[in-house]
């Protein structure tokens, strides 16, 4: 290895398991909050690995999420498509964002979200019918997984749910595409068929957020296709978060025999068993990705104009300045300080929603299949995790 490499190493990194970060990040992450490490395209940026740190960095007006600039940091080839690089809301700086954020915060309320429950509790009692019907050997990704996220994603956004297949091949297209032109294309459909609903909302105002939002377009605040664009960046992060998170933490919850029977005993609620299968799954490996407008002096660094900056949610949420024992998984933990969902004025916008299927599909799925089990060993599950985007294509399970 090159001291250029051992000084700046390679990441992200592949995973090889479902929920621990490769060593390369405990590495890393040993030598402070922050360190350099070294892009796809070989540029260097900085990681932030300290949660402190990355709080407060999150929280600084000199940090821009403007995808568009080529000081942005790329994180994979694919991600470099214009439809990848021009998201509205998570890839815009105020005062664009904060305009748009308000237009959205009232659709993504704690009390909309709890407005939902009831439906998405029927929901996911269908879908566990389904599996029951199917018997062992059903699919938990494709039976349980994909469709609660993409049936209640569609219905707050006011997409037609017989259209689901085509959304989720879409969604996953653009963000988890093999290069960049794969994810162009998906993109490109997606906006067209966003737009052409949009359009239809306008004439005739639907009852999701692209319906109550077409007066927006009609006063001239947004154009029609502002509002495509952020119904896209709602599916997406809708689909692709949720969806990779329930089977994982079914994983981690079957793995960890302890844990799962405090959450089914009723020992330890399950808002907060939530709260630390966010923790420590995190699901991506990047809470944000960012780059600097001005010089930054922080943890005994000077972050230059133009540098990119990377904070790594799956360290800071294992930072042992706050969590003691962090690599040990432990649903009684009780504490939120983590940053799967972000921080600052970027922080996610569908928190609660995430946090309220996630609660009802672990606590349903275990209640009503009491004697659930993987139906493939923990090595193949290994050889199945996906890339830096966690997630498992097919998870067989057995009862």
């Amino acid at each position: 290895m090159s001291s250029d490499l051992a000084e700046a190493p390679s990441f992200p990194e592949r995973r090889t398991c479902p929920y621990h970060p490769p060593e390369s990040y405990k590495q890393i992450s040993s030598r402070g909050p922050l360190n350099q490490v070294t892009l796809w395209n070989g540029r260097r940026v900085w990681l932030v690995t300290g949660y402190a740190e990355g709080r407060k960095l999150l929280s600084d007006p000199r940090l821009s999420a403007d995808r568009q600039q080529e000081q942005y940091p790329t994180m994979a080839p694919h991600l470099q498509a214009q439809a990848a690089r021009k998201l509205v809301l998570v890839g815009e700086d105020p005062p664009l964002h904060d305009k748009h954020r308000r237009l959205l915060n009232p659709e993504f309320s704690l009390k909309r979200a709890r407005a939902m429950q009831e439906g998405i509790q029927a929901l996911v009692d269908e879908l566990i019918d389904n599996i029951l019907a199917i018997g062992p050997g059903a699919d938990l990704v494709t039976e349980y997984a994909l469709p609660i996220p993409s049936r209640v994603m569609s219905q707050l956004v006011g997409v037609p749910y017989e259209d689901h297949d085509f959304f989720q091949s879409a969604t996953a297209g653009v963000m988890q595409a093999r290069d960049a032109a794969q994810s162009q294309q998906a993109g490109t459909e997606l906006a067209q068929y966003l737009g052409e609903l949009v359009d239809r909302n306008l004439e005739r105002p639907g009852d999701g957020v692209i319906g109550r939002l077409v007066e927006h377009v009609h006063n001239g605040e947004v154009t029609r296709d502002e509002l495509a664009q952020l119904a896209m960046v709602l599916m997406i992060a809708g689909l692709e978060t949720t969806s990779s998170m329930i089977p994982l933490g079914v994983i981690t919850l079957l793995e960890h025999p302890d844990q799962l029977r405090a959450l089914t005993s009723g020992a330890v609620p399950v808002p907060t068993a939530v709260e630390e299968l966010l923790r420590f799954l995190a699901v991506t490996d990047f809470a944000a990705v960012r780059w600097v407008t001005d010089d930054i002096e922080i943890a005994g660094h000077t972050i230059r104009a133009k540098d990119g900056i990377v904070v790594s949610s799956t360290m800071v949420n294992r930072d042992p300045e706050v969590h003691q024992d962090p690599h040990t998984f432990d649903i009684a933990r009780g504490n939120r300080q983590h940053l799967t969902f972000g921080y600052g004025i970027h922080q996610c916008l569908g928190q609660n929603l995430a946090r309220l299927q996630l609660q009802i599909a672990y606590e349903t799925l275990f209640r009503r299949i009491p004697g659930l089990r993987l139906g493939i060993s923990g090595d193949e599950i290994r050889m199945r995790t996906t890339g830096t985007m966690q997630g498992v294509e097919r998870l067989p399970v057995v009862w």
